[in-house]
Order: C-alpha cells, then structure tokens, then sequence
C-alpha cells in the first residue's frame, strides 16, 4: 500500500481498480477535523489520475466503515467552529460524490452518522449481513445536516424521516430493502462481491462511465426538462472518445460470429 497522507492509503492494480483505505481513525473510524482534510486531500490527488476505473473505499478496521464524527470534538464546539467543522465533513461527502470514476463502499460493520452520509455520497454500496446503519444525531442534540439530503432520493423522503427524526438503527437487510445497499453478503463473502461488482464495471467504456455518473449527478439536481436537454451534449461528446465505435464494433462482430 502507498501512502498519501496519515489518514489515506491506496492501492492501485494493473487494472485501474483502486482501494482507498482510511487509516490510524481508531477502532470505529471516526472521523475528527485531521481525517477528515486527510480523507479530502487523498481524494483530491486520486481524482487528478485518469488511469483509475474504479475505486474502492474502505476502512482500516472491520468493526465499521466510518463509526461517524467525532462526539468529543463536538462537543467543544461553538456556533462558529460547529459551522465550520460541519463544512469541512461536507466538502469531504462531496469530494467522494464528484469523484470522477465510480465508487464502491465497502461496508463490513457499522456506519453511522456522517459515515452513512459518506456512504450515500459512494455511488455504490456494498456491506455484510451484520453491517448496522444509523442516522443518531438528534439523540446527541444535533440534526443530521448535509449530505443526510442524499437520502430522500436513495430511499424516499418517509424512509429518510424515520432515519433522521427517530436515530433508529436497521440492519442490512431493511438498508437493502430501503434501497440503500446495492449488495449484501456473508463477511467471507464482501471482498469477492466488490471484485465481481467492479469487473461489471470494469466491461463499460470508461469515458462513457464517467458520463453516466455526471449524469446521475445532474438528475439528482437539475428539474427533469433540463436534465434532458443537458443529456444531448454529452450523448454527442461520447462520440469524439472512439469508445462508442469500438464497443459497437465489438457488439456487431460477436452477432456476426454468433449467427
């Protein structure tokens, strides 16, 4: 593993599928102010390199995928730096969701809080049968704040007031029902899952794949008519790749040799 920063570690294979593991963020992986600008910065370095096709983020330890923000940085918090902390958690959700090539969350265990919100801002969620999600802010006085906005679009506005409004706990089972698990499987069983879900991936055009994520991204934002008339620009830009030509070639010829 190379390492970027104290919090940040990566792999990176022949292939272009890439692991980002948080480190040295204890047995939870919380995040305090330091793994959070280290997690960010990571991030921002891996995003400049178009060789990657897939990342992967995960976590150190197994017990959680992020255990959520750190309660005893909190709780010295004032109006102005509870402003600024909170920021900071924001531009790292949404340095993962503008990341230019798809990602998978790994999830083996808990993933609470602001972890949930980093998983919502992952394209792709992949967790064990004991994996345990929650959103607890209002039982330790606080709302659940910034990208917690990404649920109502993954599960629906009743099932993202019951998250935000009760601090209930569901286990993977329900996430995957709600719709926010894509993946759920045995603890033996989650990294075999996440190498099948990134060799699907893997058989896309990569251009075109990062397309599709700016779209998706514009979907959860823009009214529908402009989401439709932005989709013809990039539709026509996926053309001067040479990846439409030479899968649709490909596509022709395995009909040739079929018939």
């Amino acid at each position: 593993m190379d390492i970027i920063n104290e919090f940040c570690g990566v792999e990176i294979d022949g292939r272009g599928v890439t692991t980002l593991t948080m480190r040295n963020a204890g047995r939870l992986n919380i995040l305090d102010t330091p793994a959070i600008t280290g997690l960010r910065m990571g991030l921002e370095t891996l995003a400049k390199n178009d060789a990657i096709r897939v990342l992967v983020f995960r976590t150190e330890s197994e017990r959680a995928f992020i255990g959520g923000a750190d309660i005893k940085e909190m709780a010295r918090l004032d109006q102005a730096s509870a402003e600024t902390f909170i920021t900071g958690l924001g531009q790292l959700c949404e340095t993962v969701r503008q990341f230019p090539a798809p990602v998978i969350a790994r999830i083996p265990g808990w993933c609470l809080g602001g972890g949930l919100e980093v998983a919502a801002a992952c394209d792709f969620r992949v967790a064990t049968a004991t994996a345990r999600f929650a959103m607890p802010e209002v039982k330790v006085g606080i709302p659940s704040v910034i990208h917690a906005a990404l649920l109502p679009r993954l599960i629906g506005s009743g099932r993202a007031r019951w998250l935000v409004m009760t601090g209930a706990t569901i286990d993977a089972t329900m996430a995957r029902d709600w719709g926010f698990l894509d993946v759920v499987t045995t603890p033996d069983g989650l990294d075999g899952a996440i190498a099948d879900l990134a060799d699907e991936l893997l058989g896309c055009g990569q251009q075109a794949l990062r397309a599709q994520k700016e779209l998706c991204r514009q979907w959860d934002e823009l009214p529908l008519h402009e989401s439709i008339q932005n989709s013809v620009a990039i539709f026509g830009r996926a053309f001067l790749t040479g990846e439409p030509q030479q899968h649709m070639q490909a596509f022709i010829d395995r009909k040739r040799t079929a018939t």
